[in-house]
């Protein structure tokens, strides 16, 4: 056999093989590609960035509407307001004020309105050393009970900053404590958790892929099945269960009539 033969039969061997290959491929004798299922989008909500309330300095800011914060509004503004306590020492609230819910601390002594709100001008607020504070820089009178936690915050570890760490390349932004913060009840409000990262698809025994999802359902139709068969099992007889009991009796009868003899 010359070279130029054996070359022409190699030659031939390979294009033959790669031909089976390409024909395996085409009927996906090796486990077809299945496309990957378009991604849901992520709710809107997880992507905002505003805290869940605005401040009245953001309000101030943005020139809107904060007669809420009036409290002269409503009341009086010659007159000295007395409030109202049960037999408890709990703060009586009116029927006007039924969107405020009392709950800054657990012992119950920080009902009184005037803890925060200077009584002789109650749009300004006051703190334990009676000094005055506006409205606007309610963080300080925060800061009065919540030292440790001011600390933080003004550090930035505490709450949310914004901008640039180096001042000389941005704005540097820091929010107030009523940016998250409801003072009259601050405990932090829960929030749904954002969906999973989308799942990587696995390689199955033959090497066609198939989606988490997939493997799933057929774990819960296996389980199914096999609960099924459970309840397609007949059920034994009364009849055939007495049978081996007979059988054990019949057994002892013999036994008895021997001990009898001895």
């Amino acid at each position: 056999m010359t070279d130029s033969r054996l070359e022409s039969k190699v030659s031939a061997a390979i294009v033959a093989v790669f031909a089976l290959l390409a024909a395996g491929f085409a009927l996906e004798l090796f486990g077809g590609y299945r496309p990957l299922p378009e991604n849901p989008l992520v709710d809107p909500s997880f992507l905002e960035t505003k805290t869940w309330r605005a401040s009245y300095a953001d309000k101030v800011a943005a020139e809107e509407e904060v007669f809420e914060y009036d409290c002269y509004f409503c009341h009086e503004e010659k007159k000295k307001l007395e409030l109202t306590f049960d037999d408890k020492g709990a703060w009586v609230r009116p029927e006007e004020h039924e969107n405020i819910k009392m709950g800054h601390g657990t012992h119950g002594r920080n009902n009184n309105c005037f803890n925060c709100h200077d009584q002789e001008n109650m749009v300004l607020l006051q703190p334990r050393d009676g000094t005055t504070i506006e409205m606007q820089d309610s963080s300080r009178l925060c800061g009065s009970c919540h030292g440790p936690t001011q600390r933080d915050w003004q550090a930035g570890i505490h709450g949310r900053t914004s901008g640039h760490w180096d001042r000389e390349k941005g704005e540097f932004q820091r929010l107030n404590c009523v940016n998250c913060h409801d003072p009259h009840s601050p405990q932090f409000p829960g929030r749904a958790p954002a969906p999973p990262p989308n799942y990587l698809r696995k390689v199955g025994k033959q090497g066609s892929h198939q989606d988490v999802e997939e493997g799933a359902e057929q774990a819960e139709e296996s389980e199914e099945e096999a609960e099924s068969s459970d309840e397609a099992e007949p059920e034994m007889d009364d009849s055939e269960e007495s049978k081996p009991e007979a059988a054990d009796a019949e057994k002892s009868e013999p036994e008895a009539e021997k001990g009898k003899d001895e």
